[in-house]
């Protein structure tokens, strides 16, 4: 364990039990505010310091160098100062003139151009930076100074030895800082040749399995390179001198003898290193292993490496040094257990156990992060680390041991469990820096975490009043990033009108975005985000214009065209009237260059006269500001008729013909070879072969896709999965598209295997209380690898230690039955067939089954009441008699009735959780409908029941502002005037005192100065004078209560163009209308009593005529008066909006001989338009068969009959067109 901070590390004392630990599982808090990088937020934001940049930990440097520097780099907000203590203490860089502090900088810099030596500076130093609002720590960094000594000077004796015997030249360098790099070299600096009889070992000495005469020198000398200092020390050499039993001649030397036929005593196995039959050796995770056996005997033995218990990872081990050294790079845990290494010659064989055992310094399982809160949030910090042995936790504040420092007001809110500090309900002024120092006896780990309690009222970080121009139909996001603290409420609104925008063709995301799924024309408009905390609010506005796609209506085609002869290209663009198109042609992917010889107009590209180089594929790319459209096509250039008579068979490309002959040759386990004849390309170039397969056990006649490849191969090695019978088949593709597929190749099928897969989805989850289904996705048909596949399925219960249970099952779940309530199993699973076993999975947790809960909360009650939202409090029940996971309490509430009068409400039953497991857990009921009172009762969930309720508690909320009207419409009943209506808002939220109208005119795009009227609860209408016709206006219309204006419903007054568009009064309503319709219906029965009594009496009465020219009268009277629009509308759709006659009527009056400004005469208009006779007639009923009156002369020429029509025609009384004259004609 290594203490930081300056003050010695405490031992922790076990009280992490159990519970607290569950506790700690369980925690849950409102997620943490991530700070954005805008510039403007960060300048403003007072942030505790940060560690950026230090020096490592173990810091080694150049004695030669001038200066030394220490590095320590923090960022803050106020900027942070520094110091810095060495070994334990204050070091005061004011007092050494050697050593300065670079400005802005923690970092040291410590010269020795006027004298010193930088020996005298070395120790451990630690950087504080300090500002307001905390202390952060720098590693301790351990400063030493390189060595490079000398040799000690001695005499080397010369080292006699037997021929056939072993050797050892020792070394021993001399200890460096860091340890230098060996190696031997002889007196002409030539490396000494190394192979499986001689070597260097890991600890520098040279070996010799067995000594040749050939060794004999007196020049081995072992060299030492110290890397830091670019020098190498040597050792005085050694003179080996080898006895012989036998004469040597060197002539007699070769590499198969090399005793040269003379007699060589030969000799077993031994070890030189490590000696014995058994040692041990420690690594530390993530470091090198290197593990050496060497070895004596005659003839030079081989050496073979092994580990007990399972196979070498192979991925991981490398061999070197002749085989005689066992390296992994990066060691893991996994890598711990015996190595067996084996020496063998001819004459036998010996075996040396190395015990690896792999220790770990600490290691970030989850290092602590900063964490920014806002007043009265949760939060907390983690800090796990592992190691071998298990690190030891501690914590600091401000670079402080926390179970040191003082208690404030703000340590009630931090409690310390183990490697997690939790906060509840942070305030203003408890941020600071904390340090976790993880520390075992093979290292230590330090990280900072700051807490920054932050309150920001909202701000909008995106550019202000954007215009976002998108294609119809297509998916829109419009972007309002925005930040604060505590996290503030966005939301969306359209044109400044109604609620906010979310749900249907709307979705708001968490980071303020709005998506409209598929933008359409009346999408358009302005559309304000608005983002409000308890601090503030802050809004910003996006436009958004919708345009018609740009598309290319008519696409250049292929053609093939003879050299010499005239090419065009058509390329007919549709798009948006406001967006400005660019069309730009390409050939073969590279831009035309649009010359002398080629014609580009607006809708096509001409070229004159076509050559060989023109040949290509044309591109037309139409783009505008926001969107792009492209079409292409193929130009072939034929050859001259004249020149070859077979141009006129030349045709455009084509699909290509199939592949031909397949064959399969090269068999494997795994894999064959298939081979194909390319067909026909049909003049456009084979680009790609694809090769499918069909087998005839699972899904026989399916052809499936194996793999694609180029188009220049036509033999290839297909890999293929064990005991399935394929077929084969290619299909040849080029530009123009597919092949037909080739015939099949014959049949080949693979040699059965053990599986290769893993069943996927393994899990494990109960049914019932008392059982666990394990369940998992059976392998597919082509990874069964061979006849019966079965699973063999192991689980235990975790943490217990006990042995494994297994069962084989072919089926895909097995359900582990008399388990106990909601407890954690282990669970693996593997593969098998009739050929052997596959691989096993990882481990997964699974859980027996769940049940009722068997508490409920208690004590619910609420605190504190608002309008809109409520804190409510609930005494939690114990996490054991949850029985299962423990998901939530859950909160059922419903709105009982209004406290407004009348005003009927729904009672349907909402839900809300809260994820707790604090002692005293409390939660926010928010979107609360003001003025209402409201029932509620809690229960505690797992994932598949709820525990019964706690007691219910009623509560009443406090009056709020009232939604918006239910609505507001603005009517132009004449010229001058404007009529206002409204309705009473759906959700009053209190009792309504009255309306507010704001009221601007609007000119262009400036807005006059405001007016404000307000009525009384019961006024939901207003009338208002207009200064002149042409006059808009700008309303926006609230409703009020005690607390105040509630939301707002906008409109603008419509623009009226020309009279017509005002309201029309509805004349069948009125007074004189009615009246005048009484009279007329008076007049009409008069008449018929008259007419009926003339007729019982034989006297006269008055025509038809008559009859027929008065209500003519009377209907052309009422033509004078206002039409509605309906009455208005011809058949054709025209309206005359001067006259109130359709466009019809107007032409048949012009057309006419103004018989309307003539005395009525004895004939009706017929459907048709035409003027027909009457066949009402005295002679109808009996009277004066001529067809005329001819005793008083009243009526004299109105009636004739028919033949006489046109005598008669135009010479008709005008006294029967006054209705006057007619009433004293019937007198």
């Amino acid at each position: 364990m290594r203490p930081v901070g300056g003050r010695e590390m405490l031992g922790k004392v076990g009280h992490a039990a159990l519970t607290l630990l569950s506790l700690l599982l369980l925690w849950q808090e409102a997620a943490a505010i991530e700070v954005p990088l805008d510039p403007k937020i960060q300048q403003d934001l007072k942030q505790p310091p940060t560690i950026i940049k230090q020096s490592v930990k173990d810091y080694i440097v150049d004695p030669r160098d001038n200066t030394i520097i220490i590095e320590c780099e923090a960022k803050g907000n106020p900027v942070p100062t520094f110091s810095w203590r060495r070994s334990g203490r204050l070091f005061n860089i004011g007092k050494d003139p050697r050593v300065t502090m670079r400005k802005r900088s923690g970092t040291l810099e410590v010269g020795f151009r006027s004298g010193g030596r930088p020996e005298d500076y070395e120790g451990e130093y630690q950087c504080f930076a300090t500002n307001e609002l905390g202390v952060a720590l720098s590693n301790k960094i351990l400063l030493r100074v390189s060595k490079a000594p000398l040799w000690p000077k001695e005499v080397l004796a010369p080292v006699p030895v037997t021929e056939g015997s072993p050797l050892v030249l020792p070394c021993n360098p001399p200890p460096g800082l860091p340890p230098p790099l060996i190696f031997w070299m002889d007196s002409n600096m030539t490396p000494i040749h190394q192979d499986r009889r001689v070597s260097m070992g890991l600890n520098g000495d040279l070996y010799f399995s067995n000594v040749l005469v050939q060794d004999a020198q007196n020049d081995y000398s072992c060299n030492a390179r110290f890397n830091f200092t670019y020098t190498i020390q040597q050792k005085n050499p050694f003179n080996l001198k080898v006895q012989t039993t036998e004469p040597y001649n060197d002539t007699s030397y070769n590499a198969s003898d090399p005793f040269g036929g003379r007699k060589v005593a030969e000799t077993p196995p031994s070890f030189l290193s490590p000696e014995g039959s058994g040692s041990s050796k420690m690594v530390l995770r993530d470091e090198r292993l290197l593990l050496e056996c060497i070895a004596a005997g005659l003839p030079t033995p081989s050496i073979k490496w092994f580990k007990r218990g399972g196979d070498l990872p192979a991925q991981k081990v490398k061999f070197e040094n002749f085989n005689k050294t066992l390296k992994i790079l990066s060691v893991s845990e996994e890598d711990a257990g015996e190595y067996v290494c084996m020496a063998d010659n001819r004459l036998g064989s010996i075996r040396h156990s190395i015990d690896v055992q792999v220790k770990a310094a600490p290691y970030w399982l989850d290092k602590p992060t900063n964490l920014v809160l806002a007043p009265e949030e949760n939060g907390r910090l983690v800090c796990r680390a592992n190691g071998n042995p298990k690190p030891n936790i501690q914590w600091l504040m401000n670079g402080e041991p926390i179970n040191k420092i003082t208690e404030t007001p703000t340590s009630a809110n931090r409690e310390v469990l183990g490697d997690t500090i939790l906060f509840r309900g942070v305030q203003i002024g408890s941020s600071a820096v904390y340090q976790c120092n993880a520390s075992n006896q093979h290292g230590y780990l330090l990280a900072n975490a700051f807490v920054s309690v932050l309150d920001m009222a909202p701000r909008m970080l995106g550019p202000k009043n954007q215009l976002i121009k998108v294609i119809m139909n297509n998916r829109t996001f419009l972007n309002c990033p925005f930040f604060g603290s505590p996290l503030p409420e966005l939301r969306w609104f359209k044109n400044g009108q109604g609620s906010g925008l979310d749900g249907g063709q709307y979705r708001v995301y968490v980071n303020g975005t709005l998506e409209i799924k598929r933008a359409r024309k009346e999408d358009e408009g302005i559309y304000t985000c608005v983002a409000n905390n308890m601090l503030g609010n802050a809004e910003n506005q996006v436009q958004l214009e919708v345009k018609e796609p740009t598309r290319i209506i008519q696409a250049p085609t292929h053609q093939s065209v003879l050299r010499g002869s005239k090419a065009s290209f058509h390329c007919k663009v549709v798009s948006d009237p406001s967006l400005p198109t660019k069309v730009t042609w390409t050939k073969d992917g590279e831009r035309l260059d649009l010359g002398w010889r080629l014609k580009k107009d607006e809708e096509s590209l001409t070229i004159p006269s076509v050559s060989e180089n023109d040949e290509g594929i044309y591109t037309c790319t139409v783009k505008s500001e926001i969107d792009q459209d492209s079409a292409s096509a193929r130009l072939t250039v034929l050859e001259d008729a004249f020149l070859n008579p077979s141009v006129f068979s030349a045709l455009p490309p084509d699909r290509p013909d199939p592949p031909i002959d397949l064959d399969l040759s090269d068999p494997s386990a795994r894999s064959v070879r298939l081979t194909w004849i390319p067909g026909n390309d049909r003049r456009s170039p084979v680009t790609e072969f694809l090769v499918q397969f069909e087998e005839n056990r699972w899904e026989p006649g399916r052809w499936q896709d194996l793999s694609s490849f180029p188009g220049d191969l036509n033999s290839v090695i297909l890999q293929l999965a064990p005991n399935v019978n394929y077929q084969f088949r290619v299909i040849a593709i080029n530009s123009v598209g597919r092949s037909q597929p080739s015939q099949p190749s014959p049949r080949y099928k693979t040699t059965a295997a053990p599986p290769d897969a893993i069943p996927r989805d393994l899990r494990g989850w109960g049914s019932d209380k008392d059982n666990m289904e394990i369940t998992w996705e059976p392998l597919r048909d082509l990874e069964k690898n061979g006849p019966n596949l079965q699973y063999n399925v192991w689980w235990r219960r975790k943490d217990s230690g006990d042995d494994w249970t297994n069962v084989t099952t072919s089926e895909t779940k097995y359900v582990v039955r008399y388990t106990e309530t909601y407890v954690p199993y282990e669970i693996k699973i593997q593969a098998r067939n009739e050929l052997g076993s596959g691989p096993e999975s990882n481990i997964v947790i699974g859980y027996s089954g769940e049940d009722k809960p068997a508490d409920s909360p208690s004590e619910l009650r609420v605190l504190k009441v608002g309008s809109t939202r409520a804190n409510i409090h609930w005494t939690p029940v114990d996490l054991s008699s949850v029985q299962g996971e423990f998901k939530e309490y859950r909160l059922y509430y419903w709105r009982e009735s209004s406290l407004v009068p009348g005003l009927v409400v729904s009672k349907e039953k909402k839900t809300t959780g809260f994820y707790t497991t604090v002692p005293e857990p409390s939660g926010i009921l928010k979107d609360l409908v003001p003025y209402s009172k409201y029932k509620m009762f809690m229960v505690v969930a797992n994932s598949r029941f709820e525990s019964l309720p706690s007691n219910n508690v009623e509560f009443t909320t406090a009056e709020g502002v009232p939604d918006a009207p239910r609505f507001f419409r603005i009517n132009r009943r004449s010229l001058d005037t404007l009529y206002l209506e409204w309705d009473k808002p759906l959700e009053p939220n209190g009792i309504l005192i009255g309306y507010q109208l704001v009221y601007q005119r609007v000119n262009g795009s400036r807005l006059g100065p405001q007016h404000i009227e307000t009525f009384r609860p019961n006024v939901t209408h207003f009338i208002l004078r207009l200064p002149d016709r042409s006059a808009r206006y700008k309303f926006n219309l609230s409703a009020l209560t005690q607390v105040g204006t509630g939301e707002v419903y906008a409109e603008e007054s419509p623009h009226f163009t020309n009279e017509a568009h005002i309201d029309q009064v509805d004349i069948a309503t009125q007074g004189w209308f009615i009246g005048l319709m009484c009279a007329i219906a008076l007049i009409i029965l008069i008449l018929l009593i008259v007419c009926f009594i003339k007729r019982s009496r034989g006297g006269k009465y008055p025509s038809p005529g008559f009859l027929t020219g008065f209500t003519k009268y009377l209907v052309r009277d009422k033509k004078d008066l206002p039409l509605d629009p309906v009455d208005q509308k011809d058949q054709d759709g025209s309206f005359d909006y001067q006259n109130g006659s359709s466009v019809r009527d107007r032409n048949e009056n012009e057309n006419s001989s103004d018989e309307d400004n003539k005395p009525l005469q004895g004939s009706q208009t017929s459907l048709d338009g035409n003027v027909k006779e009457s066949d009402d007639s005295l002679v109808d009923y009996g009277e004066g068969g001529d067809g005329q009156f001819n005793e008083d002369g009243s009526f004299i020429g109105q009636y004739t009959v028919k033949k006489d029509k046109d005598e008669t025609e135009g010479n008709e009384s005008s006294e029967a067109t006054s209705p006057v004259n007619a009433i004293y004609s019937l007198a």
